[in-house]
């Protein structure tokens, strides 16, 4: 049986989700230094990474691909819960909050666009956390 990973470290993924949503912020924003054809896609992938480094935060020691999937998962949860419009619903939508967390359109791309953020994420992950192991 194999040993138990080593935790990945909380205040390191604290400073990667915070990173994460600030840069998902200013990407939103008309000054982004980002190209205009990328539109609001470097936005959604940057909400899956923080979906991400969320779940990592919560859960350390999980393994790489199992917080990718739950990440994925519940991001395209989230998009395709926008085809659901309930009263109730649109009203949280309606707030910043709940526009930044549940978005409020739903659009196939933004699909593509988390694929991008979790596989960032995994990757990221996979690669600093085998680093942080090693050492």
């Amino acid at each position: 049986m194999a040993a138990a990973a080593a935790p990945r470290s909380r205040a390191w993924l604290f400073v990667c989700l915070l990173a994460t949503l600030l840069a998902g912020l200013a990407s939103r924003h008309s000054t982004s230094v980002l190209p205009v054809w990328l539109g609001k896609y470097p936005g959604d992938a940057l909400w899956a990474l923080a979906v991400f480094w969320g779940y990592a935060f919560c859960r350390p020691a999980t393994p790489t691909l199992r917080l990718a999937s739950a990440a994925l998962a519940t991001a395209w949860a989230v998009e395709f819960l926008q085809l659901y419009h309930p009263a109730w619903l649109d009203t949280v939508r309606a707030t910043v909050p709940g526009r930044l967390a549940l978005g409020s359109t739903f659009h196939a791309p933004d699909l593509a666009a988390y694929v991008v953020g979790v596989a960032a994420g995994g990757l990221l992950d996979r690669f600093f956390v085998a680093r942080s192991r090693s050492s």
